[in-house]
């Protein structure tokens, strides 16, 4: 398969800080590929170099063929973390204004924000000012003015942040409708649960480092199936010293237990002490693999996003 972008041994560092070093990346084409990892561990950097708008130190980017910093740019849509729209504008007039700097016609571009806002469902809103929107409303607009034109690459940097959970699935629902059209999508998020249910290749990215990189399926594969959903009636306190538990996340009323060995064993072995409400062999999640891999670093991060 074709690589939309791919970077080859890419370093940035900002004075003594290391933002990103020595990244070797694939996006294939037409993938949904997840950049994961804590507020501050690479991802926007990483993007920015994509889209030319930072240099790397060292190493080469490629994107939809090219590695110029213009050669690719009219094929390739970016919503920025930093949201910004010029609120005098009406929505209509800003929607083909954003599609004229990619070179669509009017006639054109009219027609594909109809069919956007009708989607998104803000066709009352078209005629209204962009600062008559709410938060949720204008981060849409800001996603269509970014799709519009039908890019052939789309990079979203954390678009599903500050939404509430229904235009969450808006959102999640146009992204996977993209990619069934047959583009290329790319998005960052801090929160793996998201990025675990559309994704269909990861890359995990920490204090500037790769830790993880492939699709859902390799990463299942790879950690197996050795984590263990538990409810009793006593809560965590009854897997305290027990050998075959490596790890124990508390959530209250589960625990997602790390079994070393037969998780058998571990459902034996809690019976004797406790009463077993629920007893599920699971397979570890993001967040769980991303503890694993990163430490208690990662811990500390990861609790100061959550």
């Amino acid at each position: 398969m074709t690589a939309a972008v791919r970077l080859s041994g890419v370093t940035k560092t900002f004075g003594a800080h290391t933002a990103v070093r020595d990244l070797q990346l694939e996006v294939p084409t037409g993938s949904l590929y997840g950049f994961i990892g804590p507020n501050g561990s690479g991802k926007t950097t990483t993007i920015r170099m994509i889209l030319h708008i930072l240099a790397p130190d060292r190493g080469e980017i490629e994107v939809l063929g090219h590695t110029g910093t213009r050669a690719s740019n009219d094929r390739v849509g970016y919503l920025p973390e930093e949201r910004g729209l010029y609120k005098k504008m009406t929505v209509s007039r800003l929607l083909t204004y954003f599609a004229s700097l990619k070179g669509m016609g009017r006639r054109d571009a009219q027609r594909e924000a109809n069919t956007w806002l009708e989607k998104l469902e803000l066709t009352d809103w078209r005629d209204k000012k962009i600062d008559a929107l709410s938060k949720g409303m204008s981060q849409k607009i800001q996603f269509i003015a970014t799709v519009i034109t039908k890019p052939e690459l789309i990079i979203l940097d954390e678009p599903f942040s500050g939404l509430d959970p229904v235009n969450v699935e808006v959102m999640r629902r146009s992204i996977l409708d993209l990619k069934a059209a047959g583009s290329t999508v790319i998005f960052s998020t801090h929160d793996m649960t998201v990025a675990e249910q559309i994704c269909d290749h990861v890359f995990m990215i920490f204090k500037g480092d790769k830790v993880l990189d492939g699709t859902m399926q390799q990463i299942e594969d790879k950690y197996g199936q050795d984590t263990v959903r538990l409810r009793t009636d006593v809560g965590a306190s009854v897997l305290a010293n027990l050998p075959m538990v490596e790890q124990v996340l508390d959530l209250g009323r589960y625990q997602e237990v790390r079994v070393k060995g037969d998780p058998q064993e571990l459902l034996r072995a809690v019976s004797e002490l406790t009463q077993v409400r629920h007893f599920e062999e699971t397979r570890p999640t993001l967040h769980d693999i991303f503890l694993r891999i990163a430490g208690p670093e990662a811990a500390k991060a990861a609790a100061e996003v959550a």
